[in-house]
């Protein structure tokens, strides 16, 4: 998600749930009947529609492959988030805060929950794979140095005996303290490589590969995210559906 764009939308979403937080302060239980609610409410829902579009697309290669000769899948990808957020934002104005139905509540409760799920989903997944790509650089970076400096150390056998001391966890914890100059074989070359740096390298790769197996595992736990988040979807469509049944059947049937 670019950065403006993320800025956009996390806006549209903090404005969608301070509309919902309105409902302890207002409340219109005539408005979603009315010709504006009215608007509000069909403009909401045929916006939410387009997600469900998008998931289309996405899934089906025939229709994929005729939608994306006319328009790309990252546009359409923004049109998903936009429309998905903004469509939510309608809906809820519509609704006049006036939660009484347990259908009504349902479907306010989904659309919150699909929302925020979709949008934090999205946000964390690109934050997890920006900081995995940037650690997997700085791990190479890193593995580069040290392989220079085993083979300098490797012509020094003294040195590579004291390095093999501080293999251990809990031992190159404590090599800050024991492997001090003082310690350490003088050597003539001033920029030669040192079993001090040497762990500390050792520690710093560690710590890398430690970071990037736990953003993959991360990653890993948001791709059954990403299943849950199209199960509520579903959920929420068939919410929505009732509630435009219920809404013309009640409606309509005054003009019998």
């Amino acid at each position: 998600m670019k950065e403006r764009e993320k800025i956009v939308v996390t806006g549209l979403v903090v404005l969608m749930l301070i509309t919902w937080l309105g409902f302890p302060f207002h409340e219109s239980p005539r408005f979603a009947g009315s010709l504006w609610g009215g608007m509000f409410g069909v403009t909401g829902a045929l916006l939410m529609l387009v997600p469900l579009a998008y998931m289309i697309v996405k899934r089906v290669k025939r229709l994929k492959k005729v939608v994306t000769k006319y328009v790309s899948m990252r546009t359409l990808l923004a049109w998903h988030i936009y429309a998905g957020v903004t469509g939510p934002i309608l809906v809820v104005i519509h609704s006049g805060h006036k939660y009484e139905s347990p259908l009504g509540i349902a479907l306010t409760a989904m659309t919150l929950l699909v929302v925020v799920s979709g949008f934090v989903g999205r946000y964390l997944m690109n934050q997890i794979s920006t900081e995995i790509r940037e650690k997997n650089a700085q791990l190479g970076k890193l593995e580069i140095i040290y392989d220079h400096t085993k083979k300098e150390l490797a012509n020094r056998p003294q040195e590579t005996h004291i390095v093999r001391n501080f293999t251990g966890f809990f031992s190159r914890q404590a090599a800050r303290f024991f492997l001090t100059e003082k310690s350490l074989p003088q050597t003539n070359d001033a920029f030669a490589s040192s079993p001090r740096e040497m762990v500390r390298l050792a520690e710093a790769i560690a710590d890398v590969e430690y970071a990037i197996a736990t953003h993959e595992n991360f990653k890993k736990w948001f791709g059954k995210w990403l299943k849950l988040h199209i199960i509520i979807s579903f959920i929420l469509y068939g919410l929505l559906a009732l509630h435009v049944y219920f809404a013309i059947y009640f409606g309509l049937r005054w003009f019998r």
